[in-house]
């Protein structure tokens, strides 16, 4: 782990990137949460009521946050592949396993509904896609993995340079819950 690297782990809420988070640290590697940074920068916006949850200035956030320029990070958080990071892994989960741990974690049929349709429809791809991003890639299927096996394979990614495909290829060969 000689090369300096910050890679977003991003997802729909509920698929582990938190749980894959701590797994990475607990081997070594710095943890850092979208919306602690977004509060530490004074990013985050009054909390909406519909939801209970703090609309966050990723805009924002973006221009005010330094990433760290050594050693290896994770920035772990849905917006993470808004900023400014070395690779991006996508992790991904069934709709059904994904209904069910937000069920769990206490979120209302409407946020649960919300996030499950963002996930079916691959909405982190969509967004990757109308922004353009030329970064290394990585999709991960969390429901279908042990958290040990996903961390393993985010570590041998990293090692091996990150090698990835130009982002329509990804896309085009992304997880398709729907078909």
């Amino acid at each position: 782990m000689d090369e300096p690297c910050v890679v977003a782990l991003t997802g729909t809420p509920g698929v582990g990137k938190s749980t894959v988070a701590s797994w990475l640290q607990a081997r070594g590697w710095g943890v850092l949460s979208v919306a602690e940074l977004a509060a530490s920068h004074g990013c985050l916006e009054e909390v909406d009521p519909k939801d209970g949850a703090a609309p966050i200035d990723i805009q924002r956030l973006d221009e005010a946050w330094e990433p760290p320029r050594s050693g290896r990070w994770v920035v772990d958080g849905h917006l993470s592949h808004f900023l400014d990071v070395d690779a991006i892994v996508v992790l991904r989960c069934s709709p059904s396993v994904l209904s069910q741990r937000l069920t769990q974690r206490g979120y209302g049929e409407a946020k649960v509904r919300a996030n499950v349709e963002w996930e079916m429809t691959a909405g982190h791809w969509a967004e990757l896609s109308e922004f353009e991003v030329d970064l290394p890639l990585l999709e991960l299927d969390a429901g279908a993995n042990e958290t040990e096996t996903l961390g393993h394979r985010i570590e041998a990614w990293v090692e091996e340079g990150m090698p990835s495909e130009a982002l329509d290829a990804h896309v085009s060969s992304a997880i398709d819950w729907l078909g």
